[in-house]
């Protein structure tokens, strides 16, 4: 039973412009699992992270950032923030990714922040599948802006993204078909909305009640589909989450109402199951009960090169083929050695793309992948320009491949492996597997290679005293008594 509606008096939030008010708040049962989740959001306080959650975390505010510079420099970025600079009264708040003195209102520049994150599929990816930064830290910078009596602390920034990454991995874990690749809804757009109100409700320190309604309102902001993969539309799907994540913390700050059952499981009526049909939720005990961070238990994947996941395992299979190939030739791999080529992959319709036609159809290409790793030994941030898309030798090598999907090799991030078995002319055969990828949650980048990754990427845009100043910062993230620092180097 869904108790009675009561007045409660309480001040809403102060950040710019705004004011306390009176508002009617739906008490939600104490012992539904929505209510649970908002009761964790209000009540989770910096002590309750580890530091192997802050480390992990900081890592991944790092190269999220990164990503999102180097994003700022592509075609969908820019189509994107000219959209809401000449549609969109000016406000100019919050910072905007490579753009220097550009500020907009702080749920546009979430949302182009959030663009420029996904815009080469650069940005980090977790198990079961969705990438959970780009839809979080967008919304939590953009909301950080936009508090302007008082930065919120290091510490609390923190909370607030990783309780922003918390939600989503315990929402996807409540579906076995999350655990796959997706084929219906592109995860980011759904959990990524969620997370992101959790974490703004966090940084807002709403109440229990509010953080639910929060997480309500964000679902009826949430959903995408998947045809759109391989378009310049799938970078929408983590600015909208961002964006959207943080217009429903802001919405229920100010008392706006939602289903007190949203997570919840009641017969008859489509709540969050209406993504995932198969969704069986549990309650989220309190964070005074000795709480375990789902970042505690799994790291973070991090891309080396800006793909799909699922890219970088037939990539690195691919790479120790070309090894073999150089050995045996001139130093270098031509079309002409090579009579056929073998990829036994995951079965997955929208990464099986025999000859992409542009940069983003390239990056959801096992094909693509695999023959530029034979060719040059890697795939780079240089593999997908138009002048390698159009290739002669990779044109070639595209022509002479067939997929194999074996049935022990599921569409499963945590599970698949790639295999790349090459004939060549003079019917000799080359084979390359990989199981695990450098990057993968089990096999992460190192501290080092991270920082490379974030270098390359922030240089793009960034002189490097600001990239060394960054990587400072984000370092101390937790140490920061005010983000008022680590807000302005991003400005």
């Amino acid at each position: 039973m869904i108790s009675t509606l009561q007045k409660t008096i309480r001040p809403v939030w102060a950040v710019r412009g705004l004011h306390t008010s009176t508002v009617e708040v739906l008490k939600c049962p104490e012992d539904t699992v929505t209510a649970s989740y908002g009761r964790f959001i209000s009540e989770v306080k910096p002590q309750h992270l580890s530091s192997l959650v802050l480390h992990r975390s900081k890592r991944m505010v790092l190269d999220s950032i990164g990503v999102g510079l180097i994003g700022s420099t592509t075609d969908v970025f820019e189509l994107a923030l000219q959209h809401c600079q000449h549609m969109y009264a000016p406000d100019d708040i919050s910072s905007v990714y490579g753009r220097r003195g550009c500020r907009l209102s702080p749920t546009l520049a979430a949302f182009v922040n959030g663009v420029a994150t996904h815009s080469m599929d650069f940005d980090d990816t977790w198990h079961p599948a969705t990438h959970p930064s780009g839809a979080v830290l967008p919304a939590v910078l953009a909301l950080s802006d936009m508090m302007s009596n008082s930065k919120p602390s290091g510490p609390d920034f923190l909370l607030a993204f990783n309780v922003g990454i918390e939600i989503q991995g315990r929402l996807m874990r409540f579906s076995h078909e999350a655990h796959n690749i997706p084929k219906r809804f592109h995860p980011p757009s759904i959990v990524g909305t969620m997370g992101s109100a959790a974490a703004c409700a966090c940084l807002l320190s709403l109440d229990a009640s509010q953080c639910s309604h929060a997480l309500a309102i964000a679902a009826s902001l949430s959903g995408a589909p998947m045809a759109n993969a391989a378009t310049q539309s799938k970078p929408l799907h983590i600015g909208n989450a961002s964006r959207l994540g943080l217009e429903a913390a802001l919405l229920a700050s100010r008392g706006l109402e939602a289903s007190p059952l949203i997570l919840d499981a009641v017969a008859g009526v489509a709540g969050f199951n209406a993504f995932y049909e198969d969704y069986v939720p549990e309650p989220l005990e309190s964070p005074k009960d000795g709480h375990v961070f789902l970042l505690e238990e799994q790291d973070m994947g991090f891309k080396r090169f800006p793909a799909h996941l699922g890219m970088h395992w037939v990539a690195d299979a691919a790479a120790s083929v070309h090894k073999l190939l150089v050995g045996l030739g001139p130093g270098t791999v031509s079309p002409s050695q090579v009579q056929d080529i073998l990829l036994r992959v995951p079965k997955s319709k929208y990464i099986n793309r025999p000859f992409p036609e542009s940069e983003h159809e390239a990056r959801h290409s096992f094909q693509f992948n695999a023959c530029s790793a034979l060719l040059d030994g890697k795939v780079t941030v240089q593999s997908f320009t138009p002048a390698a898309l159009r290739h002669p030798d990779l044109l070639a090598l595209l022509s002479r491949v067939r997929v194999e999907h074996p049935h022990d090799n599921p569409a499963n991030f945590n599970s698949m492996y790639g295999e790349v078995q090459v004939t060549l002319v003079e019917g000799e055969i080359l084979k390359g597997r990989c199981d695990t990828f450098y990057g993968h949650w089990r096999n992460p980048l190192t501290n080092e290679s991270l920082r490379k990754k974030f270098r390359d990427n922030a240089g793009a845009v960034l002189r490097s005293e600001q990239v060394e100043g960054l990587i400072e910062v984000v370092g101390g993230l937790d140490t920061l008594g005010d983000c008022r620092d680590f807000l302005s180097q991003l400005q």
